[in-house]
Order: C-alpha cells, then sequence, then structure tokens
C-alpha cells in the first residue's frame, strides 16, 4: 500500500498481507498472544485505506477460532 502526504508519494509503504476486493483487511500473524500493537498495526492500515473491516489472526493457538479478532475503522 503506498503512502500518499499532501499529494506526495512516499517511498516507504506498508505490506498488508491480504487485501479483499479493496474492501476487507487480512493481517496475518504467528505469535504467542496478539498484542495492542498487532492491533494498532491493523487499525493503521484500516485508517490508511480508508477501509472499514479487518481481521487480525493468529495462528499460534490451539484452536483458530480463539486467535481471530474483527477490527473495524469508525463503525
Amino acid at each position: 500500500m503506498p503512502l500518499i502526504f499532501e499529494q506526495v508519494k512516499l517511498d516507504c509503504g506498508y505490506r498488508i498481507d491480504l487485501l479483499i476486493e479493496n474492501k476487507f483487511i487480512i493481517e496475518i500473524k504467528s505469535v504467542e498472544s496478539l498484542s495492542v500493537n498487532h492491533l494498532a498495526q491493523t487499525l493503521t492500515y484500516l485508517k490508511i485505506g480508508n477501509y472499514k473491516l479487518g481481521l487480525l489472526i493468529n495462528f499460534n493457538e490451539v484452536l483458530l477460532k480463539n486467535g481471530i479478532r474483527r477490527v473495524v475503522n469508525n463503525l
């Protein structure tokens, strides 16, 4: 995802794991536990891209359903 600030495209950018139909972000992790930083990263992607909904998925869980967090932007 390119970073554009005041009509200037900056060389640095963000790397979203999955972007579905330019509407929905899926951020994939494999960590012992999800932290506030992971949530903030996903929320930042949502705000920059002006997307409403995302999923933060941690595959390092015994049950996958325990590793899924829904993240929303201004709903």
